[in-house]
């Protein structure tokens, strides 16, 4: 069972990748025309309308090595569903990485999890509002998907694929520190590719990448996630 000392571990790097994307967007630079004169890109065009959010809504994220196909849980954790879902709809998840990967050396292996998500801070949406555990219903069990952040209320597009369960990431509303009360918000979880997962987990790390206890924890080559597309969702699977 991972100890609070882990968690305390798992929130800090959280909060070192979540500070990384802190960083407003840049100001676009006006294009210059051949003469000379300065001109301004066109707007860009408007995002697809939303889709009603269904209870389960399956979607296929096809990397390099592998595709993963994950059940997002609309009907429990309909905030953190939705947000996921815009960056699919909009395409910005297509060309992310999976860049983390956090090994626990204790317990049955493969302990830990793999962490991806949108780097760029000019392609994300807003911050949205925390889904503890406590609210939701949901647990971290070997296959969840759960949502990097830093403070409650900043996740935006960096997510995590447990390998192993991880029930000390749950919220604890018992517990005296703020963070572990409202843990981290599960949002889904893997049908298939977990292997893949596991290869992603079992990449070679960077000795130097990463800060703090982020160093180590930095794949050499992080794995590329060529698209993330929603996809039918088999009749035995709906609700």
């Amino acid at each position: 069972m991972i100890t609070r000392f882990a968690v305390a571990q798992f929130a800090i790097a959280l909060w070192c990748a979540a500070f990384a994307l802190s960083a407003g967007p840049a100001a676009a630079a006006p294009v210059r025309a051949s003469h000379g004169a300065a001109v301004h890109k066109p707007a860009a065009a408007p995002d697809p309308a939303p889709i009603p959010l269904a209870d389960t809504v399956r979607v296929a994220l096809v990397t390099t090595i592998g595709t993963i196909e994950v059940d997002l849980d609309g009907k429990h954790a309909p905030i953190t569903t939705a947000n996921f879902l815009h960056y699919v709809d909009t395409k910005r998840f297509d060309g992310i990485t999976f860049y983390r990967a956090m090994h626990l050396a204790w317990g049955d292996q493969p302990n830990g999890l793999v962490q991806g998500g949108l780097r760029d801070p000019r392609r994300l949406f807003p911050p949205i509002a925390h889904e503890p555990t406590s609210a939701t219903g949901l647990s971290h069990k070997a296959g969840s998907l759960s949502m990097a952040r830093n403070a409650p209320g900043t996740a935006t597009a960096d997510f995590s694929i447990l390998l192993s369960d991880m029930s000390g990431l749950d919220a604890d509303p018992t517990a005296t520190d703020p963070d572990l009360q409202v843990g981290y918000a599960v949002f889904g979880h893997v049908v298939s590719g977990m292997d893949v997962a596991r290869k992603i987990w079992d990449a070679p790390m960077s000795p130097t990448l990463g800060d703090g206890v982020m160093r180590g924890q930095m794949l050499a080559d992080p794995v590329k996630v060529l698209t993330v597309r929603r996809e039918p969702l088999p009749s035995d699977a709906k609700g």
